[in-house]
């Protein structure tokens, strides 16, 4: 994982993001991906991120992460939508 964050940051350096987006959009990320985990529960992410539920709701807000989006994307979509299954995907 280091050396993949090293290239990463290189080629972030080398394409010429500021110190300032690097860090916003890791911030982003990061929160997203906790906050999907937890299905969206801003309670429970922050919890596991070590910071007051309020902290984290502002953060979110500061950069711009639709939490309702996040809670929406984790649902299955209704039967009628789902691809249907032949029988021997059904058994798996």
């Amino acid at each position: 994982m280091k050396r993949e964050l090293e290239n990463l940051v290189s080629q972030m350096h080398t394409g010429g993001i500021t110190y300032a987006e690097a860090v916003r959009e890791f911030k982003r990320r990061f929160l997203i991906e906790v906050l999907a985990h937890h299905k969206g529960n801003q309670c429970k992410a922050a919890q596991e991120l070590g910071m007051h539920r309020n902290t984290l709701s502002r953060t979110i807000a500061e950069l711009d992460i639709n939490p309702t989006e996040i809670r929406l994307g984790l649902k299955r979509p209704p039967r009628s939508e789902r691809p249907l299954l032949t029988p021997q995907q059904a058994v798996r």
